[in-house]
């Protein structure tokens, strides 16, 4: 066999081999395909397997078959009692129309990016038809529902089947948290210098109590005292009347050392005295036959 012909069954090999490459394609389990020619549909492929197209003139765009998730950012609802709400939502989501679905959005990024204006619009607009004491309420089951079956019916019009729709959370603003939390502080310190005060005018009020307690029992017990000294001294004088009855000389002695003693006594160790000696005063202090 000569070079020219090996050459040649060499270039028929590398073409068959290039012919099937391009002929042939595998749809996995988690997939689905449309074969497009020149950039139209032909055909939808929602079957897994080795499958076959025209080389060179059809190509594949594969989408996925699986549950999809859109988790988009927090966006701020306006509710209809004029309450705003930082509302966090997630999606699930599967392409059911490829042909559908490429028509109108190509591919998955755009496609996500559609559904996500889809959500936040029916969650805008079912949201601002309820209160936020609605929301709170056992109304929030047929809330969701109502948001999920408008989603749906918007998202076929692309070729997706929304699995569900679920607000993982809703929130105040910032601003309005900082506002509600500044005010929850001027009235617990209102609150505070309102119980102070009343705590001031209670102490007050029972020092003053104290107070006049304090001055009734002092008054009560010098009363008693007093009591009690008038008879302490109308004893000792009933003792002294009746020893001086018994004795007057003896009782006329001891009240002239008493006076001797409270005259002689001074506190600067100095006494003057001008008596005469025959007075009265010295009477013990003569001798006596």
């Amino acid at each position: 066999m000569s070079n020219k012909i090996q050459a040649a069954i060499v270039i028929v090999v590398a073409v068959l081999v290039i012919l099937g490459a391009e002929s042939l394609f595998v749809v996995n389990q988690t997939e689905q395909a449309i074969v497009l020619q020149f950039g139209e549909p032909m055909r939808e492929i929602k079957t897994p397997g080795l499958k076959m197209k025209i080389p060179f003139i059809q190509r594949v765009v594969i989408y996925e078959n699986r549950l999809l998730n859109l988790d988009p950012p927090a966006q701020e609802v306006v509710l209809n009692d004029k309450k705003r709400l930082d509302v966090d939502s997630f999606t699930r989501y599967r392409i059911t129309n490829p042909l559908k679905f490429y028509q109108t959005v190509r591919t998955e990024v755009q496609a996500q990016s559609k559904l996500e204006e889809i959500v936040n619009s029916s969650v805008r607009k079912v949201l601002g038809r309820i209160t936020l004491q609605e929301l709170l309420s056992q109304k929030r089951t047929q809330i969701m529902n109502d948001i999920s079956n408008a989603v749906k019916k918007d998202a076929e019009q692309i070729g997706v089947n929304v699995a569900d729709v679920r607000i993982r959370r809703a929130d105040l603003p910032l601003e309005v948290l900082q506002a509600i939390n500044a005010r929850m502080k001027t009235e617990r310190e209102r609150d505070a210098k309102e119980f102070r005060a009343t705590g001031q005018q209670e102490a007050q009020k029972i020092r003053a109590a104290a107070e006049r307690e304090q001055k009734v029992i002092i008054a009560d017990a010098e009363k008693q005292a007093q009591i009690i000294r008038g008879e302490g001294d109308s004893q000792a004088i009933e003792i002294w009347n009746k020893a001086a009855g018994q004795d007057a000389e003896f009782f006329a002695f001891y009240r002239s050392l008493e006076a001797y003693k409270k005259s002689l006594n001074s506190d600067k160790g100095e006494t003057f005295m001008v008596i005469s000696p025959e007075s009265k005063f010295f009477e013990y202090f003569q001798g006596k036959n």
